[in-house]
């Protein structure tokens, strides 16, 4: 059976599908991985990885997706019925539900920074602001109430549906964001020592590469791009069968990628301008850009617009998230929409609070060497994400029909034959291959 939720419009589909890839992937991860994973080198693994890998991956979720139009877990029971294929929608499922409920910690302090700055509470002096998130992080009960408001907005959006919820807040804030970026870049270059920043951002540097960059390098290309979890499965079901999908996955990858580059080019060269560490790990955001603002005139209103702006593009990730499993359920239990979004938000709250208590009263707890926070990341990022792609892979290059597959890409358009041959062998040898190799050499096999 068809699902009744579907985009209004191919932009709508592609700027959720890319507010679902650009939130914290690309403006919170990406630079704190890049400062502590060798700067300039990694991102060139990222955008290696990004395109041969997460391209690839991107546009067989959509060919999964679109030619079923059912969500993950039905949609490779409808490929493959009486197998065991249909555990990809399952990991992914889960997969999805642990993101959130870490990623939903982070959403939490940027809505602390947010009412923070309405009501006047942000430091006076640039140097205030190691304090003040580390003070805003290790608030048990602060931390845990702004971790419930941010999901409480991601449930009430995903209660309304597609074209209501998810794709009319994409329409205006993704826009919004890139042009308020193009803001912070231009003042964050003319600071004193910037270039510095730039050349730490963008000049490979392999000596200070390991198997751990690699593997994080990979791990981002699928964080970022919200593939190997089937999100973008769910996702393309609800698109038309007479849109493309080879445009908004080059769409999508290209606006992740510039938004990526847009936001090292932001933070990297106020870190050296500042005199702040590249190694700062997950607050280096939180940080560096309330201190590049302070370097603004009318700072603060930038400030203001910015994190609000922020809030929304990780809200749309979220959404996607929380989707992917709602969607799932109300296919498995035929629950209501509403409903079933409520209580599974419910569920991630209370799995997401060991990861909101880690940088306070479950700080000492550790889990090989990894604070909760840290590993539920690293399981999430390096682990689950990588299976998860590796077995779409190799479910849509040798379990699909070919035949299916170029009809979903190339729509009888022969002049695309070349993309889809390109993209099978892609998919059929290189990613698979790619993925292997650097879990081995991660676990030091090879």
């Amino acid at each position: 059976m068809m699902q009744n939720e579907q985009w209004s419009s191919k932009i709508g589909f592609i700027l959720a599908s890319a507010g679902s890839a650009i939130g914290l992937g690309a403006i919170w991860k990406l630079p704190y991985v890049t400062g502590n994973s060798g700067g300039g080198a990694f991102i060139l693994l990222f955008l290696i990885f990004s395109l041969l890998i997460g391209f690839p991956l991107l546009l067989g979720e959509f060919i999964v997706g679109r030619s079923t139009g059912k969500e993950a877990i039905s949609a490779y029971k409808t490929i493959a019925p009486k197998s065991r294929w249909h555990w990809i929608g399952y990991i992914g499922v889960f997969t999805c539900f642990l993101l959130l409920s870490f990623y939903s910690v982070i959403g939490g302090w940027i809505i602390k920074y947010l009412f923070a700055s309405v009501t006047g509470g942000m430091p006076a002096e640039a140097d205030g602001y190691v304090a003040f998130f580390n003070q805003s992080v290790g608030n048990p009960l602060e931390v845990i109430i702004f971790q419930a408001i941010f999901l409480i907005i991601t449930i009430v959006v995903v209660a309304r549906g597609v074209q209501q919820g998810i794709e009319q807040i994409s329409k205006i804030m993704m826009p919004a964001l890139f042009l308020l970026f193009i803001v912070l870049i231009v003042r964050s270059l003319t600071l004193e020592g910037a270039m510095a920043g730039v050349t730490f951002f963008l000049k490979p540097d392999f000596s200070s590469l390991t198997s751990e960059s690699v593997l994080y390098a990979m791990g981002q290309s699928f964080f970022s791009l919200s593939v190997g979890v089937s999100v973008m499965v769910t996702y393309s079901s609800y698109l038309s069968k007479k849109e493309s999908l080879l445009q908004p996955a080059l769409s999508i990858v290209a606006m992740n990628l510039f938004i990526s580059i847009l936001a090292g080019l932001a933070i990297f060269p106020a870190v050296f301008s500042l005199g702040y560490e590249p190694e700062g790990g997950p607050g280096l955001l939180f940080i560096v850009l309330p201190s590049v603002f302070d370097q603004i005139v009318f700072g603060k209103v930038f400030l203001l617009l910015f994190l609000s702006l922020f809030l929304f593009a990780t809200l749309t990730s979220a959404f996607s998230m929380l989707e992917i499993v709602v969607a799932a359920l109300m296919s498995n239990k035929g629950k209501g929409r509403g409903r079933m979004a409520w209580l599974i938000g419910a569920a991630i709250f209370l799995v997401g609070i060991p990861s909101a208590l880690s940088f306070s009263t479950l700080s000492e707890i550790s889990i090989f060497g990894k604070s909760i926070f840290d590993s539920a990341d690293f399981l999430v990022s390096n682990i689950l994400m990588p299976i998860g792609a590796l077995l779409i892979s190799i479910f849509v290059s040798y379990k699909m029909k070919k035949d299916l597959l170029r009809s979903e890409l190339i729509q009888g358009k022969k002049s695309l034959n070349l993309i889809f041959t390109v993209w099978f062998f892609l998919m059929r040898y290189v990613v698979p291959l790619v993925i292997i190799i650097v879990f081995l050499d991660a676990v030091g096999l090879i």
